[in-house]
């Protein structure tokens, strides 16, 4: 793929990796793509790089436009190394460039990268002129390291956003109307597993721009497509960040010997059988990314666990961890479990549930040893009692 216009004087030149499937902690099992974009007026800028080893993809699409000795300012929207990873060898390669980092991206970026460039700082407000074109700078800290900070070019109306809206998708279209919906599911996945720690921030954030006066005609974010049409993807982030799920519950859950499993199948089919959405996730076998980006989504959350040592399974702690540092919005949750001689797991779940900020319902279930036909009866009862609690 060649380089990319977005608009008069404004190219994509980017790196696409086919092959990602983590990115840091989390899946990224459709790949991702390093977005750079080349910003031409009387004097040049490239804003944002991309990760080590994708320089001479993204170099050679930025010789098809321009010698890359010519540019005169490297803008860093953020110094995490998906973003920045690359700017040893770009950064050698642009002789002439200055770079430009938010006030609070100099020290990080410098001690990252073991490198002083002698990098020009900025704040919001202050604005680069490039002659026929101007970039304003938008602190974003928090979304989602404290120095990020978006890039805004006034001439066009185009927001680069870096992981703000964006979606780890590799794709041969760079484009919102060239992807199809999985560019949205991707977009959502992001969010719950990189942004959803700052889901406040995130949502005033979102206002900020809407009530900026701000004309935003595209976004361009650092990871996935461009969003030609923002509203699109500004709506979703404000319904997202609000914590307005769908009619949805998303059920997560171990098993030890399969007590706890039979358990979770016949409550989600009580759940379906009221019509409710339902997701089902063994944390054995399922990715983290996938269930934080369904329960951004659902309105409901429903954990189970065999008892182990008094205490819940290791691999449900592990969920409750992330969960409890992500503190969603407006989340109802219930628990379930199974034991053998003493139980404990129920409770540790309502404790776990509640410190992530869920509002716990006072149903719950809890059996000993392997169900019997009855008490499976029951587990279906149960998961019809839960949906009637969203189904209003």
């Amino acid at each position: 793929m060649s380089k990319v216009k977005l608009a008069e004087g404004v190219y994509w030149v980017g790196a696409i990796d086919w092959n990602l499937r983590h990115c840091g902690a989390y899946g990224a099992p459709r790949g991702t793509t390093y977005n750079s974009y080349l910003v031409i007026g009387d004097n040049v800028a490239l804003i944002d790089g991309v990760k080590s080893g994708f320089e001479d993809e993204m170099l050679e699409r930025v010789r098809e436009i321009i010698d890359p000795a010519k540019i005169d300012f490297l803008v860093s929207n953020h110094v995490e190394p998906d973003h920045a990873g690359g700017l040893p060898k770009i950064m050698g390669v642009l002789k002439n460039a200055k770079l430009v980092v938010s006030k609070s991206g100099k020290e990080p970026l410098n001690r990252n990268y073991h490198n002083d460039w002698g990098a020009m700082t900025v704040k919001t407000g202050d604005e680069l002129s490039l002659g026929k074109k101007t970039l304003r700078f938008i602190e974003a800290p928090m979304l989602h390291w404290p120095e990020t900070m978006f890039t805004y070019l006034k001439e066009d109306g185009i927001l680069f956003s870096n992981d703000a809206f964006g979606q780890h998708i590799a794709s041969s279209g760079r484009f919102d109307d060239e992807v199809g919906p999985e560019a949205m599911d991707e977009a959502l996945r992001l969010l719950a597993v990189v942004v959803s720690p700052y889901l406040m921030i995130a949502k005033n954030k979102v206002k900020e721009i809407e009530t900026s006066g701000l004309k935003i005609n595209m976004i361009a974010p650092a990871h996935g497509i461009i969003w030609r049409l923002p509203s699109k993807i500004i709506d979703a982030y404000r319904r997202w960040t609000s914590g307005e799920g769908k009619k949805k519950i998303t059920v997560v859950y171990d098993s030890m010997w399969g007590s706890t499993d039979a358990m979770a199948r016949e409550i989600t089919r009580g759940i379906s059988d009221e019509g409710v959405e339902v997701k089902l996730f063994n944390m054995r076998v399922s990715d983290l990314s996938e269930i934080m980006k369904e329960i951004i989504d659902s309105r409901l959350i429903l954990v189970g666990s065999p008892t182990l040592n008094r205490d819940i399974f290791p691999t449900i702690g592990y969920f409750l961890t992330f969960l409890r540092g992500a503190k969603l919005p407006n989340k109802k949750g219930a628990v379930f479990g199974s034991f053998g001689w003493g139980g404990g797991a129920n409770r540790r779940l309502k404790e776990e549930l509640k410190l992530a900020g869920v509002d716990v319902l006072e149903e719950e279930l809890s059996l000993k040893y392997s169900p019997t036909s009855e008490e499976l009866k029951r587990c279906c009862e149960f998961g019809k009692t839960i949906a009637r609690k969203i189904s209003g």
